[in-house]
Protein backbone atom coordinates (compact mmCIF):
# COMPACT_ATOMS: atom_id res chain seq x y z
CA UNK A 1 0.00 0.00 0.00
CA UNK A 2 2.75 2.25 1.04
CA UNK A 3 3.63 2.43 -3.46
CA UNK A 4 0.30 3.34 -3.80
CA UNK A 5 0.35 6.25 -1.69
CA UNK A 6 3.40 7.35 -2.29
CA UNK A 7 2.02 7.50 -6.00
CA UNK A 8 -0.89 9.34 -4.48
CA UNK A 9 1.04 11.64 -2.52
CA UNK A 10 3.28 12.78 -5.64
CA UNK A 11 -0.14 13.12 -7.73
CA UNK A 12 -1.81 15.26 -4.92
CA UNK A 13 1.56 17.92 -4.87
CA UNK A 14 1.54 18.22 -8.65
CA UNK A 15 4.81 16.02 -9.12
CA UNK A 16 5.53 13.70 -12.01
CA UNK A 17 4.78 10.25 -10.75
CA UNK A 18 7.71 8.27 -12.05
CA UNK A 19 9.88 5.63 -10.04
CA UNK A 20 12.73 8.20 -9.01
CA UNK A 21 9.95 9.76 -7.36
CA UNK A 22 8.21 7.27 -5.60
CA UNK A 23 11.81 6.15 -4.30
CA UNK A 24 11.74 9.07 -3.06
CA UNK A 25 9.01 9.74 -1.10
CA UNK A 26 9.02 5.50 0.29
CA UNK A 27 12.89 6.38 1.47
CA UNK A 28 11.51 9.33 3.31
CA UNK A 29 8.78 7.45 4.90
CA UNK A 30 11.54 5.06 6.05
CA UNK A 31 10.42 2.61 3.96
CA UNK A 32 13.24 0.57 1.63
CA UNK A 33 11.97 0.69 -1.97
CA UNK A 34 11.76 -2.59 -3.35
CA UNK A 35 12.82 -1.75 -7.07
CA UNK A 36 10.64 -4.54 -8.81
CA UNK A 37 7.38 -2.90 -7.11
CA UNK A 38 8.44 0.28 -8.10
CA UNK A 39 8.47 -0.50 -11.42
CA UNK A 40 5.47 -2.59 -11.69
CA UNK A 41 3.87 0.24 -9.88
CA UNK A 42 4.98 2.62 -13.02
CA UNK A 43 4.01 0.35 -15.73
CA UNK A 44 0.46 0.15 -13.78
CA UNK A 45 0.04 3.40 -13.88
CA UNK A 46 1.19 4.15 -17.69
CA UNK A 47 -2.24 5.57 -19.36
CA UNK A 48 -4.16 6.03 -16.45
CA UNK A 49 -6.03 9.12 -15.32
CA UNK A 50 -5.05 8.93 -11.51
CA UNK A 51 -8.33 11.96 -11.12
CA UNK A 52 -10.28 9.56 -13.00
CA UNK A 53 -9.24 6.70 -10.74
CA UNK A 54 -9.54 8.76 -7.51
CA UNK A 55 -13.42 10.30 -8.54
CA UNK A 56 -14.79 6.32 -9.23
CA UNK A 57 -12.78 5.26 -6.35
CA UNK A 58 -14.89 7.48 -4.23
CA UNK A 59 -18.38 7.34 -5.59
CA UNK A 60 -17.99 3.21 -5.14
CA UNK A 61 -18.96 3.22 -1.30
CA UNK A 62 -21.58 5.76 -1.70
CA UNK A 63 -23.36 3.16 -4.10
CA UNK A 64 -22.81 0.26 -1.52
CA UNK A 65 -24.05 2.40 1.52
CA UNK A 66 -27.38 2.73 -0.20
CA UNK A 67 -27.93 -0.95 0.00
CA UNK A 68 -28.71 -0.82 3.84
CA UNK A 69 -31.84 1.15 3.13
CA UNK A 70 -33.45 -1.14 1.14
CA UNK A 71 -33.63 -3.65 4.11
CA UNK A 72 -37.58 -3.75 4.10
CA UNK A 73 -37.78 -4.28 0.66
CA UNK A 74 -39.90 -7.61 -0.41
CA UNK A 75 -37.31 -10.67 -1.12
CA UNK A 76 -37.61 -10.41 -4.88
CA UNK A 77 -36.67 -6.93 -4.96
CA UNK A 78 -34.08 -7.26 -2.97
CA UNK A 79 -32.49 -10.03 -4.71
CA UNK A 80 -32.27 -7.68 -8.47
CA UNK A 81 -30.55 -5.04 -5.63
CA UNK A 82 -28.47 -7.20 -4.83
CA UNK A 83 -27.23 -8.08 -7.99
CA UNK A 84 -27.34 -4.37 -8.77
CA UNK A 85 -24.84 -3.48 -6.00
CA UNK A 86 -22.24 -6.59 -7.02
CA UNK A 87 -22.63 -4.80 -10.78
CA UNK A 88 -22.10 -1.50 -9.67
CA UNK A 89 -19.03 -2.88 -7.40
CA UNK A 90 -17.36 -4.75 -9.84
CA UNK A 91 -17.99 -1.83 -12.68
CA UNK A 92 -16.22 0.34 -9.95
CA UNK A 93 -13.15 -2.12 -8.58
CA UNK A 94 -12.48 -2.80 -12.33
CA UNK A 95 -11.76 1.14 -12.46
CA UNK A 96 -9.70 1.09 -9.35
CA UNK A 97 -8.01 -2.31 -11.22
CA UNK A 98 -6.84 -0.23 -14.00
CA UNK A 99 -5.44 2.47 -10.94
CA UNK A 100 -3.18 -0.95 -9.19
CA UNK A 101 -2.86 -3.10 -12.10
Amino acid sequence: MEYIYAALLLHKAGKKVDENGVKAVLTAAGVAADESRVKALIAALDGVNIEDAIKAAAAAPVAVAAAPAAAGAAPAKEEAKEEDKKAEEESGMAGLGALFG
